[in-house]
């Protein structure tokens, strides 16, 4: 198994299959622009802007679970990452992320790496990097920077 056997509709309605991102590095990110951890965006559009011609990926899926700091529509959200954070890199329609109702991607990404106590995630900006066979080889908590990644990102690139 990996991501590889999941989709799911990006922003503008387009069910994107994670396939389309098979030999990429990816880093999926749970995101919230009203988060006290949104400022991330910038350090995440700056690591998709200087390897994406690298074969690097940022996916942000919004989520609204975490103390209603999603709660706008998908548009807002798009709208909001754009004109705050000028972010350009793929973001989704927003998802569930744990209990339940959560996108069975995300299942499978809290399955295939636990947090410290439980699986679940715990807040936004939860990162998981992915190497280019689909595998899932890092969680990293919502309090790690993204720039902090980059030497991780750096060493699947080279692989």
């Amino acid at each position: 198994m990996s991501i590889y056997q999941f989709s799911a509709p990006l922003m503008n309605g387009e069910e994107k299959s994670l396939r389309d991102y098979e030999g990429k590095v990816l880093l999926i990110v749970n995101t919230a622009t009203k988060c006290g951890f949104a400022p991330q965006f910038d350090e995440l559009q700056q690591l998709y802007d200087t390897y994406k011609g690298k074969n690097f990926v940022v996916l942000g899926f919004p989520c609204n679970q975490f103390k209603n700091q999603e709660p706008g529509s998908d548009e807002e959200v798009a709208k909001a990452c754009q004109l705050n954070f000028g972010v350009h890199f793929p973001l989704f329609k927003k998802v569930e992320v744990k209990g339940k109702e959560a996108h069975p991607l995300f299942q499978y990404l809290t399955e295939e790496k636990k947090g410290l106590i439980t699986s679940d995630i715990k807040w936004n900006f939860t990162k998981f990097l992915i190497d280019k066979k689909g595998n899932v080889i890092k969680r990293y908590a919502p309090t790690i920077r993204p720039l902090k990644i980059e030497e991780d990102i750096l060493k699947l690139l080279k692989e």
